[in-house]
C-alpha cells in the first residue's frame, strides 16, 4: 500500500518532508475534536510521529495512512489509508481532510481507492471504522462507502460514544 489514485486523487506515503502539513491537520480544530489530540505541538513531533506511527505500522503491517494530494496540482488534501489496530481483529480504515477540502467528495474518492486496494488482498477480508456519535459528516461518508453500523464501541467521554462500523469484503 505504497501508491493509490482515482480520477482527481493520488494516495501516496508520507514522507518527513510532509511534516508541516501532518502539524497543520493534526492541529486543525475538527482532527481535534473528533479524532484526538495525538501529541504533535511542533515540526520535530509531526517527523517523530511520521517515523514512528505512519511508516512503522507500513513497514510492521503493509498497510498505513496515505497522504491525500489533488493529481496535478499536489495540493495536500488530507490522510486516508488503512489501519491495524491492537484492540480490532479487522484493519480500520481511517480518514482525516483539511476544512478547505470538505464537502468535494474528496473523502468518498479516497475512501473508495483504499476499498479498491483492499478488495483486492486475499487477507483482508472486512474492514472496520470508528467514528464519534457527533460527526455525522464521517457517519454519513461510512454509509455511502458501503460500511453498516454495528454498534457503539466505548464511551470516549460524558457525551460522545465511538460508534463501530463494519464491512465485509470479497477477493476478485
Amino acid at each position: 500500500m505504497r501508491r493509490l489514485s482515482s480520477k482527481r486523487l493520488t494516495l501516496r506515503l508520507v514522507k518527513q518532508q510532509d511534516a508541516e502539513f501532518i502539524l497543520e491537520l493534526y492541529n486543525s480544530e475538527d482532527f481535534l475534536r473528533f479524532v484526538g489530540d495525538k501529541g504533535i505541538k511542533t515540526v520535530d513531533d509531526a517527523q517523530l510521529y511520521i517515523q514512528n506511527n505512519i511508516l512503522a505500522m507500513h513497514e510492521e503491517y503493509g498497510v498505513c495512512l496515505l497522504l491525500v494530494e489533488r493529481s496535478g496540482t499536489k495540493e495536500k488534501l488530507g490522510v486516508c489509508g488503512l489501519i491495524k489496530r491492537p484492540e480490532l481483529t479487522a484493519y480500520d480504515i481511517g480518514y482525516g481532510f483539511k476544512p478547505a477540502a470538505y464537502g468535494q467528495g474528496y473523502g468518498y474518492e479516497a475512501g473508495q481507492a483504499v476499498l479498491d486496494y483492499a478488495r483486492h488482498q486475499p487477507k483482508i477480508t472486512e474492514l472496520v471504522a470508528i467514528t464519534t456519535s457527533d460527526n455525522g459528516a464521517s457517519q454519513a461518508l461510512l454509509t455511502k462507502l458501503g460500511f453498516t453500523y454495528v454498534k457503539v464501541q466505548d464511551a470516549i467521554s460524558d457525551t460522545v460514544d465511538l460508534l463501530l462500523y463494519q464491512m465485509s469484503l470479497h477477493c476478485e
